[in-house]
Order: structure tokens, then C-alpha cells, then sequence
């Protein structure tokens, strides 16, 4: 099949499907390790600061990819873009899995957060190919595969490395990724963007989109205080329950996953509130949640229904925060999307893998208490974040915008520039 047109290859149910899996088990590559921190620390004799450096890493390859590979979904065919690196993926998990040192295991990581990028390749692609009036439902429900793979690689990774090593885990990741390569091969439909750049000014575009759109650049800074909250959560907290009080198996520590899970698919519905001109509420919503939540997340060091509770409201809320920025995103530069994925994903895992080195920092010398206050910063940070665009955004007192009908404002009712950030 040659590459065609977003009109001629819209996407039907299951391509749909196939991208929300395949999301989610390709975002799944970089969260495996979360749960397995204790017990891969234990066999190489590593120090929980040291063990963490695993999931920087592999957030640091990601962010990278993000700026030099993703751009890619601009310029090349994109199903062929998506097998190809799926099959690479595999190829990096079977070197985790066969690992037998420290270095080959960091490696190992780096690669697979290279090549899982393929994720947000698969994002822009199904948004290109949707119908405009169900842009960001599609969004919506292959960012809600992603979501729950995020969450239930930790399910699984304590499940299978609980019954059979933490080895094993990466095995099978493997062979997921490819079987995924070849069921994209036959499913999903050839798609090229059409007038792309070559590769040179495809990368220094992202730059060029970021000075443009102050959209792009809020939603950025939204996106990256809210995830390295998120990387503060699940990096540090593989350490709590496996030391006193909890001193949980990796398989019970695992299963703290589903605990988001609820969070998760509710966020879900953001990207139908944002089609529906929501966007500024969900926004201020969630970032006041992120804040608030680090209360119950830090009397959680010892009771656990506190603790359940609020990673259940904090994915919720990182969720909710992340589905409406990407939604909001795309409205921008529809011949740009992978682009501008890469520059709101690059700001992204940056703040990620920053908040995971500063996580693995603030339990070693503070514990709990140290990485919920750090968090807490994050929150904080997020909300004030959103009083000030907020209120950039109002119109002075006695202006004649002030008193005008919002038909009267600047930029139509779908238009970026029309929306509460």
C-alpha cells in the first residue's frame, strides 16, 4: 500500500485498537524497572540512589529520542517508522534481559528509551488520521492505552519477576514488541505527511515551534512540573514499600499499580472536556490536586490506606494534566504534529528524569518525608503555574474586552488562541 492522504486512510476500529495497545506496551518498556529497583539493586549490590540511575537513564534516552527521532513521523512513512522501531525495541529488551553487569544493564535501558519512542510516534499518527469532530476522543483513548500501560507494566513486572526473576520480565517484553512490529505491518495503513522538510530543519523546526507557540510552551511547562511530580512518586516508591514498615515482595509492590488505574481511565474523559472548551478548568483542576495531594501521599510512609488513596487522586490528576496539554497541542500545527510532540515530550522526560535523580537524592538522605516535600514543590510549582496564565489571561477591569461577549474575543471557538490556557 502506498502512503496516502489522512482523508484516504482514516482510521477504522481496529487500528484503533491496535494503537491503544500498542502504546501502552511500548510506554510499558520504561516502567518495568520501577517495581524491580530492590531486587535488581540486591543482585548487582547497588545502593537505592545508584539502582535509580536505571530509570534516569533510560527517561534521559527517551527525552533524547524525543528530539531527534520522533521529528521523523514528519518526514518518513509512518507505519514503516512504527515496525521499525518496535522491532528495535525488542532487540534493546533482549539485552536487558540478558544482562550479567551493572553497565550492560544501563545500556540496555538507554537503548530500549530510545526506541520506545515509537509511543509517541503512534500518538500523532492516530490524531493525523482521525476525523476532526473525534480528533481528541481518539487521542483520548489511545492516550488511555498508554496510560494503562504505564500503570500495568508495574503490575506486571512485579507479577513476573515475583514468579520468575526480574529476567523475565524483560524476555517477554521482548516478544511483545515484537509481535506488536508485526501486527502494525498488517493492520495500520501507510500514512506519509505531505511537504515535510528534510531532516536538519525538521529538528531545528522543533526549536522554531517552541519560540512561536506560547501555547505550546505553557503546556510544555505544564507537562514537565507535572511528570517530574509523577517520576518523584513511582521512583521513590519501590524504596518505601520495600523497607520497613511495608518490607512488601516485588510482587506485592507491583500490584500498587492498579491503585492508579482508576485515576488513569478517568483522566481519559480530559481530552472530550478539552473538545468541549474545558481545557482551562481540567487544567486548573488537576494542578491544584497535584499540590494537595502530597498530604496524604506523605502520612502514606506508614498508613497505607492513606497512601492507596492518594496515588489513586495523584494519577488522576498527572493524567488529567497530560491528555488535556496534548489535546490542546495539536490544535496547533495539524502538518506539525510529530514536531510538536517532540518539543512537548522532550520538556517532558527531561523534568522526568530529573525529578527520578532528585527522587533517588531525597530518599537517601531524607526519606519519605524528604521525597513528599520534594513533590510537594513540584505541585506547588504547577499551581502557581496556572494563577499566573490564569490571570495574564483576564481581561483588565473596565476594558471594553471585559465587558465584551465571548463571541466579541480574539480567535474563533476551536482556536488555540481563543482557549483558557
Amino acid at each position: 500500500m502506498t502512503a496516502a492522504t489522512a482523508q484516504d486512510a482514516r482510521l477504522g476500529r481496529g487500528a484503533i485498537v491496535l494503537l491503544t495497545v500498542g502504546t501502552g506496551l511500548s510506554v510499558a518498556n520504561n516502567y518495568y524497572v520501577q517495581p524491580l529497583l530492590g531486587a535488581i539493586g540486591r543482585e548487582f549490590d547497588l545502593p537505592a540512589g545508584q539502582a535509580g540511575l536505571l530509570v534516569t537513564v533510560a527517561q534521559s534516552a527517551y527525552a533524547a529520542a524525543l528530539l531527534l527521532v520522533l521529528p521523523l513521523g514528519d518526514l518518513l512513512e509512518r507505519r514503516r517508522l512504527i515496525v521499525g522501531l518496535c522491532t528495535a525495541c525488542s532487540a534493546s529488551l533482549v539485552l536487558m534481559a540478558s544482562a550479567g553487569s551493572e553497565a550492560v544493564l544501563l545500556a540496555g535501558a538507554g537503548l530500549v528509551g530510545l526506541c520506545s519512542v515509537v509511543t509517541q510516534v503512534m500518538v500523532p499518527y492516530a490524531a493525523s488520521l482521525a476525523a476532526p469532530d473525534r480528533r481528541g476522543r481518539v487521542v483520548g483513548t489511545v492516550m488511555a492505552g498508554l496510560l494503562c500501560g504505564i500503570l500495568f507494566a508495574r503490575t506486571v513486572a512485579g507479577a513476573v519477576a515475583q514468579w520468575a526473576g526480574w529476567h523475565a520480565v524483560y524476555w517477554w517484553a521482548a516478544g511483545m514488541m515484537l509481535l506488536l512490529a508485526v501486527a502494525a505491518r498488517a493492520v495500520l495503513p501507510a500514512y506519509r505527511e505531505a511537504g515535510a522538510p528534510d531532516y536538519r530543519r525538521l529538528v531545528a523546526s522543533v526549536f522554531t515551534l517552541f519560540a512561536r507557540e506560547p501555547v505550546l510552551r505553557l503546556r510544555a511547562a505544564y507537562g514537565a512540573l507535572s511528570f517530574a511530580a509523577f517520576s518523584v512518586l513511582w521512583t521513590s516508591l519501590s524504596f518505601l514499600l520495600s523497607a520497613p514498615p511495608y518490607s512488601y515482595s516485588t510482587g506485592a509492590i507491583g500490584l500498587f499499580g492498579l491503585a492508579g488505574l482508576a485515576g488513569a481511565l478517568a483522566a481519559a474523559r480530559a481530552g472530550r472536556l478539552a473538545d468541549r472548551g474545558l481545557a482551562g478548568a481540567v487544567t486548573g483542576a488537576t494542578a491544584l490536586l497535584l499540590f494537595l495531594v502530597w498530604l496524604p501521599l506523605g502520612l502514606g510512609g506508614t498508613l497505607l490506606p492513606v497512601l492507596v488513596l492518594g496515588i489513586v487522586v495523584f494519577d488522576l490528576a498527572a493524567q488529567g494534566m497530560h491528555i488535556t496539554n496534548q489535546s490542546e497541542i495539536y490544535r496547533l500545527a495539524p502538518e506539525a504534529r510529530s514536531r510538536l510532540t517532540s518539543a512537548y515530550m522532550t520538556t517532558y522526560f527531561l523534568a522526568g528524569a530529573a525529578g527520578s535523580a532528585l527522587a533517588s537524592l531525597a530518599w537517601a538522605r531524607w526519606g519519605w518525608t524528604g521525597v513528599a516535600l520534594l513533590g510537594a514543590v513540584f505541585g506547588a510549582a504547577t499551581t502557581a503555574l496556572w494563577l499566573a496564565s490564569a490571570r495574564r489571561s483576564r481581561p483588565p477591569e473596565g476594558s471594553c474586552a471585559a465587558d465584551a461577549p465571548d463571541t466579541a474575543q480574539a480567535g474563533t471557538p476551536d482556536s488555540p488562541e481563543s482557549r483558557t490556557p
